[in-house]
């Protein structure tokens, strides 16, 4: 072989001529079933699963959609909420006595905040490089302990909860036309006890927490007696006024509204 054929100098032997490489992206035809562009290959085929389960969900909501209830009222203190399922674990959490109440902060902030704290700083504090739960024994019990927890709270809120009477209490009532004499002293009367309009409504015809007036077949007496004395789950002595007013209120109920 002769000297320099086959080789190039330039300066320094141990620099190669052509150095630098352009910066050519691989050739995935190397591996193949191992790996594939992100662009288009794998990023079309989410798209395409996302838009499956997306036109899925579309079916769902017109097939099932939400129940919707009657108009949130203040007022109403026998109202049983519920919240969304990802959030009945807190739910049912406010409802122990070390979480609620004077607590309420540490039902609220406290253990919220350090349950998913401690699930932040998991990676953290297992900085190990074994993969298998068995061998990493602080991050495998801090997610089976959430995880436990969360299925044991969730379930107890669920069975705790009076689904028939949730279901009663949010039923849209269809809407009547009510026919009252709105200037007669028996209504003013009416208008003026809180009590009657938060459990019967402005018009008589009922609510959540009293049955509709309008179709009572009491009498004058009847109606007085019940102020008087009370009937079911409404209380007695109530009623805020003279003798007087309460039998011009009776009449006016006795008589679904129409005296003059």
């Amino acid at each position: 072989m002769h000297r320099g054929k086959g080789m190039k100098f330039v300066g320094d032997s141990r620099v190669k001529e052509n150095g630098r490489k352009p910066n050519i992206p691989k050739d995935y035809s190397e591996y193949p079933g191992k790996t594939e562009a992100f662009w288009p290959n794998f990023l079309l085929r989410e798209w395409m699963v996302g838009a499956v389960f997306l036109m899925g969900y579309l079916c769902l909501t017109v097939a099932h959609p939400a129940p919707l209830e009657g108009l949130a009222d203040p007022t109403n203190s026998a109202y049983i909420p519920l919240p969304d399922w990802y959030f009945l674990f807190l739910y049912q959490l406010l409802k122990y006595t070390y979480a609620s109440g004077d607590y309420n902060v540490l039902g609220t902030v406290i253990i919220p905040g350090v349950a998913f704290g401690a699930l932040l700083l998991a990676p953290f504090l297992d900085t190990g490089k074994e993969r298998r739960p068995l061998r990493r024994p602080i991050a495998s019990s801090m997610m089976l302990l959430g995880t436990i927890a969360t299925i044991f709270l969730t379930w107890e809120a669920v069975d705790q909860h009076d689904w028939v009477a949730a279901a009663q209490q949010g039923q849209l009532m269809e809407e009547v036309d009510v026919d009252i004499n709105m200037e007669a002293q028996g209504y003013e009367i009416y208008s003026s006890q809180d009590s009657c309009i938060m459990c019967h409504g402005e018009t008589l015809s009922g609510s959540e927490m009293g049955p509709n007036l309008l179709e009572t077949e009491k009498t004058v007496e009847e109606v007085i007696e019940v102020i008087h004395n009370g009937q079911g789950a409404m209380p007695a002595d109530q009623f805020e006024g003279s003798e007087e007013e309460l039998e011009i209120l009776a009449d006016y109920i006795a008589n679904h509204g129409q005296v003059e």
